[in-house]
């Protein structure tokens, strides 16, 4: 059940897209050959959505995901750096989905370099406060799967490990909210 307690987003409709098939993990990693068809499909999917602003991640593949949506709608791209994935080590780490495991289960664990899952809510959150400022109807939100999952779990707490784990690149869900709070989250099923 979604938490009812958090009233500072009055936002109508969010929808959260994970970006779509990436080349890697860097900022500048762009999207595969089926990526660049998957936000093109993607953008199709949303054509009958009133989407009225769109802002993503600057990374290359969360930019090249919002695109082709934001050129069918003729709206202009936005980006926000508080967006971006969350770094969970400054070194790589053969353990880094165990690493990724505790983080949700102790949101102020921090790797030596990373960024704690309460620091990158925090961040994401502050993101959609500015958005909030907009008072668009509808928005999209383009960005990447951890950060999303952590602002997923940030209303509904029953978002874990697992829930990441089964996210899709790329992925949808609608934040609907009602009368300054979230009324729902819907996971908007695609054959992208």
């Amino acid at each position: 059940m979604p938490n009812q307690t958090h009233s500072y987003i009055p936002l109508p409709q969010l929808y959260l897209i994970r970006h779509c098939q990436a080349s890697g993990q860097a900022p500048e990693a762009p999207l595969t050959a089926r990526g660049y068809q998957q936000a093109e499909a993607l953008s199709d999917l949303l054509s009958s959505f009133p989407i009225e602003y769109i802002l993503s991640s600057p990374y290359r593949r969360a930019r090249e995901t919002a695109l082709p949506l934001a050129h069918a709608r003729q709206l202009e791209l936005a980006t926000d750096e508080r967006l971006v994935e969350r770094t969970l080590s400054a070194t790589p780490r053969e353990d880094w989905l165990d690493c990724l495991r505790q983080t949700f289960d102790d949101p102020d664990l921090c790797f030596e370099g990373g960024e704690s899952s309460r620091a990158a809510t925090t961040r994401a959150i502050a993101a959609l406060r500015d958005l909030q400022q907009r008072q668009h109807m509808t928005s999209a939100l383009v960005t990447h799967g951890n950060l999303a999952a952590l602002l997923l779990k940030h209303f509904d707490p029953s978002i874990n490990f697992a829930s990441w784990q089964a996210m899709r690149t790329p992925d949808i869900y609608r934040l609907t909210f009602s009368e300054d709070s979230l009324a729902t989250i819907e996971h908007i099923e695609h054959t992208v």
